[in-house]
């Protein structure tokens, strides 16, 4: 475990006041980590190029690194050790895949000092990242490195089905022997970049017991805060487009089944958010408000960012790297908060094996079984992608037209808006106009359907609005009647009827409700009285 040894009393490897990892001090660490690399995959290179036989994955390469050198390996100050390789073939293979060349990989690793992170998590693990922010190098214990080497055979046909992935990338398995003491590294894919700085940053496993970040978390810099952190201070989630959103939920979907499939649970969504705006409040530029910035010009690593691993091989990866978000997904909250979010799958070399069965069994009679992070791969998984689906990331609604919306209405309002204008023009004609109009009316079936209803000239004519008609998804009414029946109370005429009755056959009238009767009742000043039934 890690531990800080003081006066020189942590092995023969250590220093004072230094930082150790099972009596072994850190810069001793990093020294023989990147002696034992650039040996191995040197030596490597002679190797002809072949296809990944089945065997490859359990082979096991190892050579001794004495202090003062021999034929084939340099001199150092560090104490004598062995370094091992682990299927050294095969990763050489998943090196290929994401375009690794094995130059640019032992640049990376070797040629600058490596960069000691901070560990938020329980297990101990130290981190060191290169100085190109692109590979991660953490050390593991016995039992996960022994499951990755279990893993890797179905991790090969994983990465040939799918290479966009949110699953971390492991790039090489490593083993370091000194003093009876064994280390074991492997090397990773870099999740969130230096040269962004984040805002915030979560790990998640869509669990609520205990999962709320400690005090002591709290007070560094930059704080890992945990699920009920994110539901506290993200209430709302993060918005993403409908493209993007599907996208990224159809990857995690994805490769939880592969997990499922691996029996593999406990793992976490590390998620870092950069919030544009207070960078730019900052005055920091967009995707570089934080880091040194070191990162070169140029991508060496195929599908690392969050934003390649999420999107479809018909999309080009080489665009996407080269902007100042670093690959970051862009996204809201809902504020509209512009945000980049930097994420990926870690810690998934647990498991569900019969310890951690005993672990959720106990904790399952004390806590809500379902709550605790421990749990049987399929329903960690479901719970998992609820959780993202869910609380964590959304889909924007787009604003859509709908014109149905502007022109339906109810039957009340169409009867008020009628008596208005209906009763206006009632004021307005004399009694010899109302006679030749209701003379000229007396055949609504000769009516064309383009009389407007309402309308300014023609107010006893029934429409034929195709947005209002047609434009409706509510019931239809085949054969409707419209009865206009005018009293007249002065005179009694013989060409103009005292009742007259208007039929209007075959005309789909739609409404936004069932079958309404709609009722205008106008008392003129002539006496006359204008009944409507719809």
């Amino acid at each position: 475990m890690s531990t800080t040894t003081e006066n020189g009393m942590g092995g023969p490897w250590s220093t004072s006041r230094e930082k150790t990892y099972k009596k072994t001090t850190s810069s001793a660490l990093k020294g023989a980590i990147q002696l034992g690399i650039g040996y191995t995959v040197g030596n490597l290179t002679s190797k002809p190029d072949r296809d990944v036989l089945m065997q490859d994955f359990y082979v096991v390469e190892s050579v001794f690194l004495p202090s003062e050198g021999s034929n084939l390996t340099p001199a150092h100050h560090y104490p004598d050790f062995r370094f091992k390789t682990y299927a050294p073939l095969a990763f050489r293979y998943f090196r290929d895949l994401f375009g690794i060349k094995p130059d640019d990989y032992l640049y990376s690793l070797v040629n600058e000092p490596l960069i000691e992170l901070t560990n938020p998590g329980a297990s101990g693990s130290l981190f060191y990242l290169t100085s190109d922010d692109e590979f991660i190098i953490k050390t593991v214990q016995h039992k996960e490195a022994k499951f990755l080497q279990r893993l890797l055979p179905g991790y090969y046909m994983n990465l040939n089905q799918n290479p966009r992935t949110l699953l971390p990338k492991f790039y090489g398995l490593y083993c370091i022997q000194s003093g009876g003491i064994n280390i074991r590294l492997v090397v990773m894919n870099n999740v969130l970049p230096r040269s962004v700085k984040m805002h915030y940053k979560y790990d998640l496993k869509g669990s609520t017991y205990k999962r709320r970040a400690s005090r002591k978390e709290r007070e560094k810099s930059c704080p890992t805060y945990k699920d009920l952190d994110f539901q506290d201070m993200h209430e709302e989630g993060l918005y993403f487009d409908a493209e993007t959103y599907n996208n990224l939920m159809k990857t995690l979907q994805r490769d939880c089944r592969v997990l499922e499939s691996f029996k593999i649970m406990d793992y976490s969504l590390l998620l870092g958010v950069h919030v544009l705006d207070q960078s730019q409040k900052d005055g920091g530029e967009p995707g570089q408000a934080g880091g040194d910035g070191r990162r070169p010009l140029g991508q060496r690593v195929l599908y690392s960012t969050a934003m390649e691993s999420i999107q479809g091989d018909g999309k080009a990866a080489e665009a996407l790297t080269t902007d100042d978000t670093m690959g970051g997904i862009p996204a809201k909250t809902h504020k509209e908060e512009k945000l980049l979010i930097f994420l990926g799958i870690i810690d998934i070399l647990q498991s569900y094996r019969f310890i951690k069965k005993l672990e959720h069994s106990w904790k399952a009679l004390v806590y809500d079984g379902d709550s605790v992070s421990v749990h049987r791969p399929g329903f960690y998984a479901s719970r998992f992608l609820k959780f993202m689906s869910t609380r964590v990331f959304r889909k924007t609604q787009p604003l859509r037209f709908s014109p149905s919306k502007r022109t339906r209405t109810s039957i009340p309002a169409l009867k008020s808006s009628s008596q208005e204008i209906l009763s206006s023009h009632a004021d307005e004609r004399n009694e010899e106009d109302r006679r030749d109009r209701l003379g000229g009316a007396c055949s609504l079936a000769s009516l064309d359907g383009q009389a407007v209803f309402g309308s300014y000239l023609r107010p006893d004519l029934v429409p034929a609005n195709p947005s209002f008609y047609e434009g409706s998804s509510m019931g239809t009414i085949s054969t409707s009647s419209i009865f206009v029946n005018v009293d007249n109370q002065t005179e009694e005429r013989d060409d103009v009827a005292s009742s007259s009755t208007f039929t209007l056959e075959d005309s789909a009238i739609c409404l936004t409700s069932e079958q309404s009767t709609m009722d205008v009742d106008i008392d003129r000043d002539d006496g006359s009285v204008l009944d409507v039934y719809l």
